[in-house]
């Protein structure tokens, strides 16, 4: 006898060939009924024998593509209708959007196979794309994923690219940016004065040729444009950096292949299966040997190395067949650039050339970069590829909230239904420009996800421009406002997205956050429950004199350190990073310290790392955030597991960690650098293992930036394991600041 099964499907299932593998089952069971998007997702009704719809609900949850993700099936059982041939209907159109935006995918292999099979019809086009692969979230202009709704809506499909556009049985069935050389985007080369010099093929070759010559190229990718140059020539990389104001900074380096790759780092079978992922992102990887210049990295041991993720990365890299350097193109710290216009105003003076194309990006998306930490992988910054896909809650929120983020490492996020969707990378907003783009990025998600919000959520900070902008935004909508403490956020962050809603410590370590108490948090052990947090411990104050420029100077941080200590007598130590202040300055700083003259009171453990490294003489400015951190960590010696003398008291409630043994004896120990750094690290771990044996709580939340340092973490899930713990990383969002949007969403809602 036959029935009717209506099947609802909810999660990444549009722009994945999810219609097609459907049909394609439904026919092969023969089956009747139909298939279709809809803003929930994809709908089905078929019809049949019952033992051969329960084989059709098996093998769709068993053999869907490989890039869907089904959150939840809901299947009702009807009577039937008769349906008589199963087909692909029209995408419907429903009250509230609930499907998930799938993020720009890798080139797959099959279209890899076709890009350079000189038979085939899009041999060497740069724009080859089928379901597998592709452009999603930087071209699609609303939803549902059709055609008409992307930036793809301005090419004609030719006659061939129609064919297999409506073959169901096709590999590009409703490919959305499905193109070839006779009806899709096409490849322009011009000089920085805007004059074109060739196009299509010929481009393609100017460019390849330019980069063999040594010269900067501004090539247009997926999210954004990129700088391009040979990495094995130190001059032009060195050009690069001054042309990009990036004095030091890690630059990404994109490999051919892995096999090149592996000629030049070492891998883990994690970081392996994250380089060859459908995302393909940046990963940290330790060098093998040094053929590459060292100004690539100065100074460390890692590289972010990933490789060629669109069919132009392949044509360029495969012709070259060597390492290049693939930076965003922009001067540092400002939004990367997407349009053809802004890149002729804003690349002139970065790039020799730009390679262009005349298909539109509409959003942002830098490349995501991730290492590896207690074997699972680890954000540093979450964007092309993994970007938007939500994080799911175990239960639907009671608010709609709109959460801004945090200034620096921007994110923001939308919280409805059952999840919580965050942006891209936005990056740090600090000047007028940045918060123009942070707004406009912003209100693309609200009308993307036609999003109306109850509750608008801000950091606590009162300063921060997306806390100012957040605040006036809710008074002129007429929404309820509220702002979170930032460390606290960090530890909702880590509970959201391992679905821990009772008790737990967190150990919230970065390098500012502004406390309940008007100081600088950033060393913070935070006891949560439900909504609620008690600062349970944290670090002995000392202070950041000259406020912002102590966080550039770790000389500064040394300097504080050392006189909580030993006063006015500090300043006659030998210690190396005392010679890098004049006798005047020292005065003047000492005073400034002494009277608290912008020299605010800070707990920060990212501090603490920027004045061991100057302590030591390993670093006393800092180019770029974390790079004191970074030097120390790639000094760690697994094998030594001493620490330094621990001192915990409590004070007023709260278990204080007092870092004077710690700090004498990196100053004063006679002992290798490294071994410094090691047992510094050790002992931050062996920290948190006393504190969290003396508050009690069972499952701990490890979050914030400091949370990001490999050896730091492994050592104190390693401690705390062995104690009985549960420990808790964050594996979805980063734990750094980025990540904070998520832990804001969150509040209300618990």
């Amino acid at each position: 006898m036959k029935i009717r099964y209506q099947i609802r499907i909810n999660g990444v299932v549009q722009g994945v060939g999810f219609r097609p593998f459907i049909y394609n089952l439904a026919k092969s069971l023969g089956l009747a009924g139909f298939v279709s998007n809809d803003t929930n997702g994809v709908f089905i009704e078929v019809e049949g024998e019952e033992t051969v719809l329960k084989e059709f609900l098996d093998k769709l949850v068993k053999e869907k593509p490989r890039l869907s993700q089904i959150y939840r099936i809901v299947c009702e059982k009807l009577e039937p209708i008769g349906y008589k041939e199963f087909f692909i209907k029209k995408s419907l159109k429903d009250s509230e959007i609930t499907l998930d935006i799938l993020p720009d995918v890798a080139t797959c292999e099959f279209c890899l196979r076709e890009l350079f099979d000189p038979k085939d019809h899009r041999y060497r086009y740069p724009f080859i794309n089928c379901t597998l692969c592709g452009p999603r979230f930087t071209i699609i202009e609303a939803l549902p994923y059709d055609r008409e709704k992307t930036v793809m809506k301005e090419f004609v499909m030719c006659e061939d690219c129609y064919k297999e556009y409506t073959d169901p049985t096709d590999r590009r069935f409703h490919a959305q940016p499905i193109a070839c050389p006779v009806c899709g985007p096409y490849l322009e080369f011009y000089d920085v004065n805007q004059n074109k010099i060739a196009e299509k093929e010929e481009a393609l070759a100017k460019a390849i040729e330019a980069i063999k010559q040594k010269q900067i190229v501004a090539v247009k990718g997926l999210g954004g444009f990129h700088l391009i140059c040979d990495a094995t020539d130190e001059k032009v990389v060195e050009l690069l950096r001054t042309r990009k104001r990036r004095s030091k900074k890690p630059l990404a380096v994109m490999f051919p292949d892995l096999s090149q790759l592996e000629t030049y780092c070492i891998l883990t079978p994690e970081e392996k299966e994250l380089l060859l992922s459908p995302a393909q992102p940046i990963v940290l990887l330790e060098k093998k040997i040094d053929l590459l210049p060292e100004v690539i990295a100065p100074g460390l041991k890692k590289i972010g190395a990933f490789l060629p993720y669109t069919p132009l990365h392949h044509l360029i890299l495969r012709e070259i067949n060597r390492p290049l350097v693939v930076t965003s193109a922009n001067l540092s710290d400002e939004p990367i650039v997407i349009s053809n216009e802004e890149a002729f105003v804003k690349l002139a003076s970065l790039a020799d050339y730009l390679l262009m194309h005349n298909r539109k990006i509409l959003r942002r998306a830098d490349d995501s970069v991730l290492k590896v930490i207690a074997t699972g992988p680890v954000f540093i910054r979450r964007a092309r590829g993994y970007a938007p896909l939500p994080v799911f809650l175990p239960f639907n929120v009671k608010k709609r909230v709109l959460a801004v983020g945090p200034r620096e490492k921007n994110t923001f996020a939308l919280a409805f239904q059952n999840k919580i969707v965050l942006s891209q990378h936005i990056g740090d907003i600090e000047t007028l420009e940045d918060l123009k783009d942070f707004e406009k990025t912003l209100f693309d998600f609200i009308k993307l996800y036609e999003f109306e919000p109850e509750i608008v959520v801000a950091d606590l900070h009162p300063h921060y421009e997306t806390t100012k902008w957040a605040e006036r935004f809710a008074k002129d909508n007429g929404l309820e406002f509220i702002k979170v403490q930032h460390h606290f956020a960090h530890i909702l962050s880590c509970m959201a997205e391992n679905e821990i809603f009772d008790e737990v410590l967190g150990i919230a370590w970065d390098g500012t956050g502004y406390g309940e108490d008007q100081t600088v948090w950033g060393g913070e052990f935070l006891l949560v429950k439900s909504n609620r947090f008690q600062r349970v411990g944290h670090f002995r104050h000392f202070r950041l004199i000259g406020g912002e420029k102590a966080v550039k100077e770790p000389k500064r941080i040394a300097l504080a350190l050392m006189l909580e200590i030993y006063g006015e007598e500090a300043l006659n130590k030998d210690l190396p990073f005392l010679k890098e202040f004049s006798k005047e300055t020292l005065k003047l700083l000492y005073q400034a310290w002494q009277k608290g003259l912008n020299s605010l009171l800070t707990s920060s453990c990212g501090r603490l790392f920027d004045g061991v490294a100057a302590l030591t003489g390993l670093n006393f400015i800092n180019h770029y955030e974390g790079e004191s951190a970074m030097q120390l960590e790639d000094l760690f010696l697994p094998s030594l597991q001493d620490t330094y003398e621990i001192k915990i008291e409590k004070e007023d409630g709260a278990w204080i960690f007092d870092w004077e043994a710690l700090v004498k004896g990196v100053a004063f120990e006679k002992a290798p650098l490294s071994v410094k750094a090691t047992k510094f690290i050790n002992t931050l771990a062996k920290v948190c293992e006393e504190i969290a044996i003396r508050v009690g709580v069972e499952k701990v939340c490890l979050s914030g930036g400091v949370m990001m340092n490999k050896p730091l973490v492994e050592r104190i899930i390693e401690r705390l394991t062995q104690k009985g713990f549960k420990v808790y990383l964050q594996r979805k969002v980063p734990p750094n600041d980025g990540g904070l949007s998520l832990g804001q969403a969150l509040y209300p809602n618990l």
